[in-house]
């Protein structure tokens, strides 16, 4: 068969992908960036990312960057949106595709590499100016990270197994960026019918020690499967 058969001379745009990771910290919400090592924006913060091998899918591309230029490995990632707009990159026609994922900064140990400096975590209220469009994606990746953890029990995995309600508390706040009346947050939590309070009391503290609790993920999934809608 003859391969040229189905060629075409269509442009071929490249394109590359973007990784938009969020950390919590135990108190912050923060982002990981790296430092640029090559043109363009040699020397400026963005995100994880770079162009798609031949042989791969985006998903797989945004992966190896992500392990690449900082060590992180094995996370969720989700795809966020597509960036296209004409003008993005100077390097010419490149469409971006972004992910994004929610994790404990405890979790990973970051290691700079490939294209890129160096790899830190910034907290939201720090972040420099970002290279190409990344303040757009960023803004993009916030608005849909607050509106999955609303209606999505998230946030969940980015605590220990057992946590208190001033730290679930203080969590929600950190990615919505807001502030909750401690009894109304706690009585909504509790009327999910899934955190389980555990006989056991937080230690060392110098106030009154709030109870641990648990989430019950396994009582989530069946009542998921029934129509239950997890609603902050």
């Amino acid at each position: 068969m003859d391969s040229k058969k189905y060629c075409y001379e269509y442009p071929r745009p490249s394109v590359t992908t973007d990784c938009v990771i969020f950390g919590f910290d135990g108190v912050d919400l923060n982002i990981l960036l790296i430092e640029r090592g090559i043109e363009p924006y040699k020397g400026k913060w963005a995100f994880p990312g770079g162009f798609v091998q031949m042989d791969e899918s985006a998903e797989e591309g945004a992966k190896r960057e992500l392990s690449e230029e900082t060590g992180i490995k094995d996370v969720f990632i989700e795809q966020l949106y597509t960036f296209s707009d004409v003008n993005r990159d100077p390097r010419g026609r490149v469409i971006s595709i972004a992910f994004f994922a929610l994790v404990k900064t405890s979790d990973y140990q970051l290691l700079a590499g490939d294209d890129a400096i160096k790899a830190q975590w910034f907290k939201i209220k720090d972040i420099p100016a970002l290279a190409f469009d990344h303040d757009l994606i960023l803004r993009i990746a916030q608005n849909r990270i607050k509106g999955k953890i609303r209606y999505q029990p998230i946030g969940f995995e980015l605590l220990d197994k057992k946590f208190t309600m001033p730290q679930l508390q203080l969590l929600y706040e950190s990615i919505l960026d807001v502030k909750f009346d401690r009894r109304n947050f706690s009585n909504k939590m509790m009327k999910t019918g899934l955190l389980t309070q555990l006989n056991e009391k937080m230690e060392n503290v110098p106030h009154r020690a709030p109870r641990y609790l648990m989430f019950d993920k396994k009582k989530y999934n069946e009542l998921q499967s029934s129509g239950f809608n997890f609603e902050i």
